[in-house]
């Protein structure tokens, strides 16, 4: 009786409060979920579209909101600007978002190239780097709000969409130079740059695209990695850079005088990390300015920049340019042209460094197997460059060759780029790049590894004697020809291999119909068969009898892959350099049968294992057994051991 009463006395004094009799409570409490607690702590401009809870909260405080804003923005720009009742941090971190709202509504309504468009990211960017530096607390200070990540979200996509619209403008404008492009014109504002965070050869031309990485996604990678900071994360696009940049002398044209083009290929698609940086030392001075710098890093080479007395970590994605070379590049069809010898095909190796090349960084180089190409290291690359520490202490390159070719002419051929790759960038040999350098081979790279970092004595050039007997001048002409196929001896700027299902003694597969089926459908590139064609004849005079119907048949890459091929037999004796630390890691694609017994569907453990090995990882995996995540978390270790250890001079 008494509750109903009391009920009934409190609505009747609600409804007299409607007409201002009395008054009732204000504030109702309600309760809302965890994903709309994020969203009102964290959604904002950029991930909703609507201003941000704390943006809202300033506005209310000086008598708008957002609607208001919208209609009238100049107006809400100024109260924000000149009002006092609000903080520093306040007013910096709302104009920010509020100028990024005009941004993306000018860019929706025009083109990224818009003059408009272009001045509200930069103001954008301007207020945003004034929070961030210029009120009394620091970064460091704020490291646990969201709010400051918030804002350092919209400088960085500010700086990102500002570039980029300003480098469509330099495109347009017909600039060409790098180091000094022509830069469009943006209202009254003085654009100054600084390339000098950038390794540029002389007269760089320009990219012909720089593409935001965060626009970028990709199938067939397992991850993407960054590094969280300051700075808008691009990609530089270079398209004639590619494999088909130059065209290479015709070998069968005398008077064809394209002059030879190196064996290295720096990477066509690098990462830039760039910032706008607004000229003074005073928020005042920040604020007023009509002077901003735009400044661009290398973030392999630059983890962290000064910016108002403070170190200040920088941006960084260092996936998608890798990405985007391998995306573009049509490697598949390449390397299946390259087997049989189709037109465009390779026929000669090259080398692709990952990065700009870094005389401080210990080299990697990675040699893929038989009608492959570096699209066979797609994840091993990147999970390496994705490690911190390794990517502090080593870069990779990439050895791109012709499959088709025999394990010889490539021995020769990839040791020849290697060389002449580190006398390029080395021409004294001793930078930390030139020394213990590490080989990854897989299949009949592993081969090709293990060719690398062996001596041949005189066991290959003692057994054409045995088969084909000279003397005398004869001796010393054929001598010439095949020294540099059958005497080599290990590259000694090597210290690690790393051995990866690699056929070291041959395999039973590559005498089955198939194999020779596609074996006797491949076809050595027309400089080869001359040069190997010469060789052939001689030996047919020397011991015609040797010869089935009078010719000798040039092998080819599948025939060196056969358990049965000389070649195989002889080298995989060969010994090793004793300073070279080895690895093997091999592939089990037989459960239930002895290890010693087993295989990964095409070469078994037996051609695969290697005594004396430094350590050996056995994998349930198919033959591509480099892509495996037990496989490259073994890289992966070997290669911080290495760092810890360095070689091993007792071995």
């Amino acid at each position: 009786m008494h509750a109903r009463l009391l009920s009934s006395i409190s609505s009747l004094l609600c409804a007299a409060a409607l007409v201002g009799v009395a008054g009732c409570a204000g504030v109702k409490v309600g309760s809302i979920s965890p994903a709309e607690y994020l969203a009102q702590r964290r959604g904002d401009v950029l991930t909703t579209g609507r201003l941000s809870t704390s943006a809202e909260e300033v506005l209310r405080v000086i008598g708008s909101d957002a609607d208001l804003c919208r209609k009238d923005g100049q107006a809400c720009r100024n109260a924000l600007a000149d009002s006092s009742g609000l903080s520093d941090e306040q007013r910096l971190s709302a104009l920010s978002e509020v100028w990024l709202q005009v941004a993306l509504a000018a860019e929706k309504g025009g083109t990224a190239t818009d003059a408009t468009a272009i001045e509200a990211w930069f103001e954008t960017a301007r207020h945003a780097y004034a929070y961030l530096f210029f009120t009394a607390r620091k970064p460091r200070d704020r490291a646990f709000e969201d709010r400051q990540t918030q804002v350092r979200d919209y400088y960085n996509y500010a700086v990102q969409q500002a570039i980029t619209g300003l480098y469509h403008g330099i495109r347009r404008n017909g600039s060409r130079n790098a180091a000094q492009p022509e830069l469009p014109k943006i209202g009254d504002w003085r654009i100054e740059t600084d390339v000098s965070g950038l390794r540029l050869p002389a007269d760089t031309p320009l990219p012909d695209e720089l593409i935001p990485a965060a626009s970028l996604t990709f199938s067939g990678l397992r991850n993407t990695y960054r590094r969280d900071g300051f700075g808008a994360e691009l990609v530089a696009a270079d398209n004639k850079r590619t494999d088909d940049e130059a065209r290479q002398a015709d070998p069968a044209d005398p008077t064809d005088r394209t002059p030879p083009r190196p064996p290295y290929r720096e990477m066509p698609f690098p990462a830039v990390t760039a910032l706008l940086l607004f000229d003074g030392t005073s928020l005042a001075e920040i604020l007023g300015t009509r002077t901003l710098r735009i400044a661009a890093y290398d973030p392999y080479r630059t983890a962290n920049v000064q910016l108002a007395g403070q170190e200040v970590p920088l941006a960084a994605n260092f996936t998608s340019g890798y990405g985007l070379w391998l995306a573009r590049s049509d490697f598949a069809l390449q390397a299946l042209r390259s087997l049989f010898g189709g037109r465009d095909g390779l026929t000669e190796p090259r080398i692709y460094l990952m990065q700009p090349y870094d005389p401080n960084r210990r080299t990697v180089i990675m040699l893929h197997g038989l009608a492959s190409s570096p699209e066979a290291w797609i994840n091993v690359a990147n999970e390496v460059l994705g490690d911190e520490t390794l990517r502090r202490r080593y870069q990779i390159w990439q050895v791109y060759y012709p499959t088709n070719a025999p394990l010889p002419i490539n021995n020769f051929a990839i040791r020849e780029a290697v060389t002449q790759t580190l006398a390029h960038f080395d021409p004294t040999g001793k930078a930390p790049a030139s020394n213990d350098i590490t080989l990854i081979g897989h299949s009949m790279g592993g081969v090709l590894s293990r060719l690398m970092v062996s001596s041949s004595e005189d066991k290959l050039w003692d057994a054409l004697l045995a088969s084909y007997p000279m003397q005398g001048a004869q001796q010393r002409r054929m001598e010439e020809k095949l020294a540099p196929y059958l005497r080599f001896e290990p590259l000694p700027q090597v210290s690690v291999a790393i051995f990866i299902a690699s056929p070291h003694r041959g395999t039973d597969f590559a005498n089955n119909r198939i194999s020779r089926w596609v074996a006797n459908l491949i076809t050595l590139p027309v400089a080869m068969l001359g040069q190997l064609g010469d060789i052939s004849r001689e030996l047919i005079r020397i011991a015609p009898a040797r010869q089935d119907q009078g010719t000798l048949r040039i092998p080819n890459s599948i025939d060196n892959l056969s358990d049965r091929d000389p070649f195989v037999r002889l080298s995989s004796g060969l010994p090793m350099n004793p300073r070279v630390r080895f690895h093997s890691i091999i592939g089990n694609d037989t459960p239930g049968v002895a290890q010693a017994l087993s295989s990964d569907g095409i070469v078994p453990y037996t051609s695969a294992h290697l005594d004396g090995a430094a350590s050996e990882l056995v994998v349930p995996s198919a033959h591509s057994v480099q892509e495996n995540p037990l496989a490259i978390l073994e890289i992966r270790r070997i290669l911080r051991e290495q760092l810890r250890t360095g070689p091993d001079p007792a071995r």
